[in-house]
């Protein structure tokens, strides 16, 4: 029996999504591993610099919502693999929307090329239209 729990704000979709990805980070640390990152330490030196605490907490909330998943890979001291599942995987689609309003609207960003991931995001943004003001 499905039973859902009661919404924090309200049931609409956005306010629901963003209270789960909707801080500075999230979506960042999403990015990162949907361009192949997967330990602590290659997701600590990304571009912005991810405070270390906040990294761990991030992981933790977003594992804790069934968009990450972490496996051991070392026992000593114990390390950590990060993937990616498949509601994490989807969050792809909306980083790629993210991509082409900031490449349309915010003149000089660009899509990162970070492995596979990345070459597909900036190749489905390559020939989109961009508008400057």
């Amino acid at each position: 029996m499905n039973t859902a729990k009661p919404f924090a704000r309200s049931p609409c979709a956005v306010a629901n999504s963003l209270d789960i990805v909707g801080d500075k980070w999230s979506l960042l640390v999403v990015r990162d591993l949907l361009h192949g990152k997967r330990t602590y330490g290659e997701l600590a030196h990304s571009p912005e610099r991810i405070p270390t605490n906040i990294l761990a907490d991030r992981l933790k909330r977003l594992e804790s919502t069934g968009i990450i998943t972490s496996t051991p890979y070392q026992e000593r001291p114990v390390r950590y693999a990060y993937t990616l599942t498949p509601k994490g995987n989807a969050l792809g689609e909306v980083l790629l929307a993210f991509v082409r309003w900031g490449k349309q609207h915010i003149p000089g960003t660009v899509a990162l090329n970070q492995g596979t991931a990345g070459a597909e995001i900036a190749a489905s943004t390559a020939n989109s239209p961009r508008k400057r003001k």
